[in-house]
């Protein structure tokens, strides 16, 4: 079941997107989408009787986080090394302030801080209930359902603090969308899901899910030893390797196979 946030003029609402998924993982022009009666992290799968072609809705970020996004570094070997860096032991956890969150088609804006802001595609994880301590073979009792994301990082400022959160809590660096897939088990991403980058319309990410260094089940497992995660926060699960500098006036797509494309243009701030 694919959760979209949408608008259409007015105040932001919830719907169930239907119609099939073209070989490209666009949806079929003939989509629509059935309005939810309130958010259905809170108050379930509600369908009303209001219907709307997908055509002609602007959608949202799928999920405003309710207190998180929590991300995972250096997830897979590859990007590990290609930024000079070791893969770490257990998981590496940042986090981004949900001010960052925008959504699909929105534009990602470069601050003025930064000479060097790179584009990092990656699939998130939509927590759904409160949880804590979450043994990792009950991570599907505590995960709504996943989306895209771009973990958007100005690198100069990543390496010149030494720490993250400046460099990647700039208010649009965390593009998530285009909608929630709910219907996916851990197991499909760890047998292997495409997740690919385009800049420009130029591939510039080719990476798979089953190069996850720590698992879904093993990173909610990790992050909820360490804190309470609320319905609506993000888990950002690592980028693949081939991550690098956007410009204003660039075009990034992140797609996952399976979840859709995400698309946002860079803009100076």
């Amino acid at each position: 079941m694919r959760i979209a946030r949408f608008t259409t003029g007015g105040d932001p609402a919830y719907g169930v997107v239907s119609g099939e998924m073209d070989e490209f993982d666009q949806p079929a022009e003939d989509s629509v989408v059935v309005e939810l009666s309130g958010d259905p992290l809170y108050a379930g799968i509600q369908p009303t009787q209001t219907e709307r072609r997908l055509s002609e809705v602007r959608l949202l970020a799928p999920v405003i986080p309710r207190s998180k996004v929590v991300a995972i570094g250096r997830n897979y070997a590859a990007h590990a090394a290609e930024l000079g860096n070791d893969v770490p032991e257990e998981p590496l956890i940042f986090l981004k302030p949900n001010t960052a969150v925008v959504g699909p088609g929105d534009q990602v804006f470069y601050p003025p801080q930064s000479e060097r802001v790179d584009y990092e595609g990656e699939l998130a994880v939509v927590i759904g209930r409160i949880c804590r301590d979450v043994p990792p073979e009950q991570a599907t009792d505590v995960i709504f359902g996943y989306t895209i994301a771009n973990d958007v990082t100005a690198r100069d400022l990543q390496s010149k603090d030494g720490q993250w959160t400046r460099a990647k809590g700039f208010d649009s660096f965390c593009p998530l969308g285009p909608w929630i897939e709910t219907d996916l088990d851990p197991q499909t991403f760890a047998d292997g899901v495409a997740i690919q980058t385009h800049l420009n319309g130029d591939l510039v990410q080719d990476g798979s899910t089953k190069d996850l260094i720590f698992d879904i089940p093993t990173l909610v497992a990790h992050i909820t030893s360490v804190m309470t995660l609320l319905p609506g926060d993000v888990i950002l699960t690592g980028t693949p390797e081939g991550v690098g500098p956007m410009q204003p006036g660039d075009e990034v797509e992140v797609s996952v196979a399976g979840l859709g494309a995400l698309t946002n243009t860079v803009v100076t701030r």
